[in-house]
């Protein structure tokens, strides 16, 4: 029987599976950006919607004015920065309606290290917002769209979304757009663009030029693997009988020696996820580096499925991306197991209570670039792959609770022995504290964080 007192809520996610990436919020269209050791991954945060009867229904998009923002070093435990306000009239960018599909690239611009995270106004313009770190605060130095469909060869482009950044080894910065099938153009749609960003990467260089991608649909991706360019894409959902044995709304990929193009096309990439999960849908990718090697991150409907609902809401996985003899990617194969941990993490350091991988009845909240996460009886997080060292002797957490109660910790099993208690008491100022109480831990070990009422967690170390 478990030490502790209350039952524990049941996770979205299984105990051995690294996808999806995270479960307290959905997360689409991965856009995914590497800095200082870290992978951002930026996502559209679909929103359930739900009919008149209190049924859910389909995914509009109509409803989203938020960005997602996670990030990992050893791409197992991520951290939740919670929901960037782009959109709306409460939003950074007050003047767009929606903020889809986002992607984010970094630049030192005279000096100083500055951020940028482009995103779609629905389907009909390209934004960018500025930040000095990669979990801001964001600004909108630009004041309107950067892509609309009066810049010169977009007007005609069905789909004026999907943004893609790259930025080059000489510091210029590209950016790749578009998609839809305009009627009889299936293998050639012709609704593929690309442009040179100018130096502050909020304005063009140059007028956009045509790409002419084989059976294009939507989501661009851009990326540079050794000395080739590659541009990657989703393809549509009339490709039978073509030449290239491209197949419907997988991850395709074309090769080129500028980023301007022109490119050839190379190879398909990664199968629609329901080739692998058994739920089909958009097909949404992002290529990122860390430390030599590639990754590819896409969506799938994994946790819409475990919450027993339908309706197209998609949560971030990822799996690994190996090149071939000729230095080009090889096809990926979708798993739930995903990345393995690249490193131990390190609890003698402050870590984020929005830190995890895996939980069960948490949500987080964000302000002023610092995240939270809120949990009642029988919530709790697991930190995996925690690295205690010779032996540590005392738990320390930073905690705000509305109720009385005690934070628990286990080691390795949410049902095993306790190894220690953190009572967390109410504060009379209502402003987070510092708890502790001792522990028994040493080596490498996953840790359970399992409260018996309400709290709101912000941090937690071991000494």
């Amino acid at each position: 029987m478990s030490e502790i007192p209350v039952v524990l809520q049941q996770s979205y996610k299984k105990a051995d599976q690294n996808n999806p990436l995270y479960t307290q919020r959905f997360g689409a269209d991965p856009g995914v950006m590497e800095y200082d050791g870290r992978l951002y991954v930026y996502m559209t945060d679909d929103i359930i919607e739900y009919d008149s009867a209190g049924k859910v229904k389909e995914n509009s998009y109509s409803k989203i004015r938020t960005i997602n923002c996670i990030s990992s070093d050893d791409l197992v435990n991520w951290t939740d920065h919670g929901q960037i306000r782009v959109a709306g009239p409460d939003g950074i960018a007050w003047w767009a309606v929606n903020s889809w599909a986002p992607c984010a690239a970094h630049k030192t611009i005279d000096g100083q290290e500055k951020f940028f995270l482009y995103f779609c106004n629905g389907g009909n313009g390209i934004g960018v917002l500025v930040a000095d770190s990669p979990t801001g605060p964001w600004r909108d130095e630009r004041g309107s769209l950067l892509i609309t469909r009066s810049v010169k060869n977009c007007a005609n482009v069905t789909w004026l979304f999907d943004p893609a950044v790259m930025v080059d080894e000489d510091g210029t910065g590209y950016l790749a757009f578009g998609g839809g099938v305009p009627q009889g153009k299936q293998a050639s749609p012709g609704t593929g663009r690309i442009v040179r960003l100018a130096e502050d990467m909020i304005h063009l260089d140059g007028d956009p030029v045509r790409l002419d991608v084989p059976w294009l649909f939507e989501d661009s991706g851009l990326n540079r693997i050794g000395n080739k360019y590659i541009y990657s894409y989703c393809s549509n959902w009339q490709t039978g009988g073509n030449p290239l044995h491209l197949t419907d709304g997988a991850i395709q990929y074309m090769v080129a020696d500028d980023p301007m193009g022109p490119y050839t096309y190379a190879g398909e990439l990664f199968p629609n996820e329901g080739r692998f999960f058994g739920l089909y849908g958009n097909n949404h990718h992002s290529i990122a580096n860390l430390n030599g090697e590639w990754y590819l991150f896409y969506h799938n409907r994994s946790v819409e499925k475990a919450m027993g609902i339908t309706g197209n809401y998609r949560s971030p996985q990822a799996d690994r991306i190996l090149l071939g003899e000729e230095g080009l990617p090889q096809q990926v194969t979708g798993t739930m197991k995903g990345l393995d941990q690249l490193k131990p993490l390190n609890p003698y350091k402050t870590v984020s209570a929005a830190t995890m991988s895996r939980q069960a009845g948490i949500t987080v909240g964000s302000a002023d670039g610092k995240s939270w996460i809120l949990g009642d009886a029988g919530s709790w997080i697991r930190i995996s792959g925690v690295d205690f060292g010779p032996s540590a002797s005392t738990l320390k957490v930073t905690a705000m609770p509305p109720t009385d109660c005690t934070l628990y910790a286990v080691l390795d099993d949410p049902e095993g022995p306790v190894v220690s208690r953190v009572r967390i008491g109410l504060a009379e100022d209502a402003a987070p504290a510092v708890f502790s109480a001792p522990i028994q831990a040493e080596g490498i070990h996953d840790l359970y964080l399992i409260s018996d009422g309400a709290m709101k967690l912000y941090a937690w170390n071991v000494k």
